[in-house]
């Protein structure tokens, strides 16, 4: 109750304080990428359940000749690259945290399509309510693989508490200054979670 009390107070503020903020990404995402300005996508929250994650959007809707997306470093604009390098892109997500659909700090909310592939472990981090940021975006966030992801999630489920979640948000704005883990290797951001290769 504590948590999402802090989450509310804190998610609240920040939508105030950063409103100035918030509008100017707005005009210059509708100026440079058009029209939706945020980029709504079904993620499964706390027991798994369905919500919609609102983000900016950072990426041009261009198409091949069968009308079917091109691939997301085609589609990727110098502009959406500063937006996910400065964390940008989240701001949407604190109306998220606000509703009850997330929380600042717990395991970020993956594809729907990942459900099923996750073996018994992994799905615990669907334990707890999904983060803007958390104890595995602060240690590699996008450079470190699927299974060091998991288990650095899974750990936060294991042992969150407020002064963890203080540590994680002050080690997040660490993260975004020095721009850290933003992509892997050969990807915009991280490769695709196909399951687990020792699963039978």
């Amino acid at each position: 109750m504590f948590k999402r009390l802090f989450d509310v107070t804190v998610s609240l503020t920040a939508i105030l304080l950063l409103s100035p903020l918030i509008l100017f990404v707005s005009i210059k995402v509708m100026t440079k990428l058009g029209r939706p300005i945020l980029f709504t996508q079904k993620r499964p929250g706390l027991n798994g359940e369905v919500f919609n994650m609102m983000k900016f959007r950072t990426m041009l809707d261009t198409k091949d000749e069968h009308g079917n997306l091109l691939p997301d470093e085609l589609r990727m604009t110098k502009f959406g690259t500063f937006l996910r390098s400065t964390s940008l892109d989240e701001l949407p997500g604190l109306f998220n945290v606000l509703k009850g659909d997330m929380s600042l700090v717990g395991p970020r909310p993956l594809l729907v399509q990942y459900l099923p592939l996750y073996n018994d472990e992994q799905a615990r981090r669907h334990d707890v309510r999904p983060g803007i940021t958390g104890w595995a975006q602060v240690n590699g966030r996008n450079a470190i693989g699927w299974e060091e992801k998991f288990k650095l999630d899974v750990w936060y489920v294991d042992n969150q508490s407020f002064f963890l979640d203080i540590k994680i948000l002050f080690l997040t704005l660490k993260k975004v200054f020095i721009r850290e883990g933003i992509s892997s290797e050969g990807h915009v951001t991280i490769e695709p979670f196909k399951g687990n290769q020792n699963d039978s």
